[in-house]
């Protein structure tokens, strides 16, 4: 099973089902040919269900359990025709493999999915099809609601599935454990200071699932503002040429390539060594690019209990947290100044917007965020959307303007 996904807060779009090539990630595992049900195609790359229908025989999966993941089927096996269930038991069997690609990250709903479909393809193939046609009549969920499905499974009976959409998707498939274990706050805290002004970041490590979780973790400080530009969790050696780059990218290095890196052209990137938690290379002002009193505000409520949690939930929370509140106190005001026409199409105040922060270093700071793709395009959803998005972010501004609100009575009490 592979989901891969980006953030996006589209409400009511279509699922779409594509059949595609296998691309070239597939077929250095030798998986050379697709067969896929087209069911729908109204917005095309919003979910993409792909089954892998044939092996080359020397392609290899090992299955710990009948129902796990199938054998190589030798040279002179049967083939099984396209859409016939595959043959129960330990024996070789043909692979197959159910792929959800989405620009939605909503893993947690993805997952429901394949597991309903892996329930179905135990009984038939024939009992995955109705079931992929409901989803189709279905419009997606708007984050925080649920669809459900009317789906009939033989000697079952009728059955009633629902899928919810989180309210907000920012922490899912994160684990910012990896990160912790590398790296100190301080540490953490520039690279967050480097993405949000769009600079050329690099990490090294030596495995594949320490970079990827690491990066992953990184882009993810930034919420509710994506990154908009080059992201690589895993460079390939044929593509090392990208950190030669002129414009910002977030990658991921193989510790192998050190070296051929560090001999690269490169200016004003910051290069991460996740295994010796170090900066191989720095512009020099990271610890000056924040606001002082926003970033002794992130770094103590960091430290804060750290030692107390126990789940990856708890984790993902704490650290998410500071970095939240860092952008509600910076830009959570920006809903009152875009302006809007008759017809409901907004127009950012970007000047009154910067004045209204009373800090001069914040305003400092926010003079140089405006100007970056992740505000711009932030600020462009927002002119297009007559309400503020019902999400985690506009959560937390409503929860500090109230804490505001409440603390001007109490200042004018002790005076």
């Amino acid at each position: 099973m592979w989901m891969g996904a980006e953030r996006l807060d589209t409400a009511g779009a279509s699922w779409s089902v594509q059949l595609r090539t296998a691309p070239s990630f597939l077929q250095s595992a030798q998986l050379h040919g697709w067969a896929c049900s087209s069911l729908s195609c109204k917005t095309p790359g919003l979910l993409a269900a792909l089954v892998v229908e044939k092996a080359q025989p020397r392609t290899c999966c090992h299955a710990s359990a009948p129902s796990a993941a199938p054998q190589a089927r030798g040279p002179d096996a049967p083939s099984p025709a396209a859409g016939q269930a595959l043959p129960a038991g330990p024996g070789p069997r043909l692979p197959k493999v159910y792929c959800i690609i989405s620009c939605i990250g909503c893993f947690g709903l993805f997952s429901k999915i394949l597991d309903e479909v892996e329930k179905r393809h135990q009984i038939s193939m024939a009992v995955i099809y109705p079931f992929m046609q409901g989803l189709r009549e279905a419009a997606f969920p708007a984050p925080g609601k649920t669809v459900t499905l009317k789906s009939f499974i033989p000697d079952s009976g009728t059955e009633f599935i629902s899928l919810t959409r989180p309210l907000d998707s920012h922490l899912e498939h994160v684990d910012f454990s990896s990160l912790l274990h590398c790296l100190s706050f301080e540490q953490i805290l520039q690279i967050f200071a480097s993405a949000v002004l769009e600079r050329k970041i690099i990490f090294l490590a030596e495995g594949l699932s320490t970079l990827s979780q690491c990066i992953h973790a990184a882009a993810a400080l930034l919420y509710p503002f994506s990154w908009a530009h080059t992201y690589i969790p895993v460079v390939p050696e044929s593509l090392l040429a990208t950190v030669c780059c002129p414009t910002p990218f977030m990658v991921g290095v193989q510790m192998r390539f050190q070296q051929e890196v560090m001999d690269s052209p490169m200016e004003e990137v910051l290069l991460v060594n996740l295994c010796e938690g170090t900066f191989l290379m720095s512009v020099g002002d990271e610890k000056d690019i924040l606001p002082p009193k926003l970033q002794d505000d992130i770094l103590d409520s960091l430290g804060q209990g750290i030692n107390e949690l126990k789940t990856a939930e708890q984790i993902n929370e704490h650290v998410s947290g500071p970095f939240v509140q860092f952008f509600v106190k910076i830009v959570g005001h920006y809903a009152s100044y875009i302006k809007r026409e008759a017809n409901g199409q907004g127009h950012f105040q970007e000047r009154s917007f910067c004045k209204a922060l009373t800090s001069k270093t914040n305003r400092r700071f926010v003079k140089k965020f405006v100007k970056t793709q992740l505000f711009s395009l932030f600020i462009q959803e927002a002119e297009k959307s007559k309400n503020p998005p019902a999400g985690y972010f506009q959560q937390k501004i409503l929860e500090y303007e109230e804490q505001k609100k409440q603390k001007k009575p109490r200042e004018k009490t002790v005076k």
